[in-house]
């Protein structure tokens, strides 16, 4: 799918922006496990903090193709950084589709100029593919017009760079403000709030130490008796589940996106080591077995592309096509490991040592097949939809 020489423009910007800011930092930075923030604050100088958020507050208001490229390029760079980025759109996202005039006038502006940093915060730890498991509560206070938070959310990108997060939560009912009022919310009370993250009795948990994108803070946040104004929740109680799944359908199109530019660095590289390293007298290039599997990551790369840009098509405006969104996450995730899996093959020895990019992009891969929905969850959302 051809892009306009406007997407065009952005995609060679973008790319510059990662040959000159992202590469040369990617693998430090995931050795070291620590997040590029100068290269945060050079993105929002880019305006791509503010991606999706709309000019009016300052925003980049790409369209969903465009975004897909912005993602793309910059997954060929750092996944790391493309996926802070990810989810930091899903929290202006939110506040932009649920918040109030008051709630976008206070947060987006900011948020454009890259700080503070959103979060999502959904799964927890009993709670991953489904979500209406979830435990973490919001009580009712009246008499104080706030909303007390208590539980425990897991997995959390920009867990611990984030001044903002968009969370879950089942509402527990009024109260007179004991927080251990007798109370069994279920899932039909899920709703959203918007905390912002030096409330008091929110506190960062554990950073978990990851396979691959090592650079991105993953960790638990905790609410203990966390208040909030009653004006922060962004949904009609009820509606929270609803406006996540709405979200996430974005989220996996942005997930595609990185997949395949994450693929298409990994087929980059095999192919010019392919090309340089010769055996048995001739480029590897140009065995049979070796020219194959460039064939083969090729296709799937393309592939993955092409259902990324087409998801990006169907979910613009108020058009949604969530089985577009999931057929395309599922695709290039999938596809990502294999093609990084087979970088690593051409590269033998070497592929397996930190000399070379091709085992970062390899233990990056895999976790594009579980956040924001496994595989699994994809199919199942796939098949739902075309029994439909």
């Amino acid at each position: 799918m051809s892009l306009s020489p406007e997407q065009e423009l952005v995609r060679d910007s973008v790319r510059e922006f990662v040959e000159r800011e992202v590469e040369p930092v990617a693998a430090e930075a995931d050795a070291n496990g620590e997040f590029p923030e100068d290269v945060w604050d050079a993105l929002a100088e880019l305006d791509l903090t503010g991606l999706t958020v709309p000019e009016e507050y300052g925003g980049f208001d790409a369209d969903p193709l465009t975004a897909s490229v912005v993602y793309e390029e910059l997954a060929y760079g750092h996944l790391s950084l493309a996926t802070a980025l990810s989810v930091h759109s899903l929290a202006t996202a939110c506040i932009r589709e649920f918040g109030a005039e008051a709630h976008m006038d206070e947060w987006l502006p900011e948020m454009v100029d890259g700080r503070p940093v959103g979060a999502f915060a959904l799964s927890e730890p009993d709670a991953g593919s489904n979500p209406a498991e979830m435990s973490t509560t919001a009580r009712l206070d009246e008499d104080a017009g706030e909303y007390v938070l208590n539980g425990t959310k897991q997995w959390i990108t920009n867990g611990e760079r984030s001044g903002v997060v968009i969370l879950f939560a089942k509402v527990a009912g009024e109260s007179d403000g004991d927080s251990d009022a007798d109370s069994s919310p279920d899932a039909d009370t899920i709703t959203q709030f918007l905390v912002p993250k030096d409330t008091a009795g929110l506190e960062v948990g554990k950073k978990e130490d990851k396979l691959g994108l090592r650079a991105s803070d993953t960790t638990t946040l905790v609410f203990d008796d966390a208040r909030i104004p009653a004006e922060n929740r962004l949904t009609e109680v009820g509606k929270g589940l609803k406006a996540a799944f709405s979200i996430l359908t974005g989220g996996r199109i942005a997930i595609a996106s990185q997949a395949v530019g994450l693929a298409q660095a990994a087929l980059d590289d095999a192919l010019e080591y392919a090309t340089e390293r010769e055996q048995f007298g001739k480029s590897i290039a140009d065995h049979q077995a070796v020219a194959h599997k460039l064939a083969d990551m090729r296709t799937q790369v393309q592939a993955a592309r092409l259902l990324a840009r087409d998801a990006a098509r169907k979910n613009g405006g108020d058009d949604v096509d969530p089985m577009a969104a999931s057929t395309a996450k599922y695709f290039a995730s999938e596809a990502a490991v294999e093609v990084a899996n087979e970088a690593v093959q051409i590269h033998g020895g070497y592929g397996y040592t930190t000399d070379f990019d091709v085992e970062r992009y390899y233990r990056d891969a895999k976790v594009t097949t579980i956040y924001e929905g496994t595989s699994e969850i994809q199919k199942e959302i796939i098949a739902q939809h075309l029994r439909e």
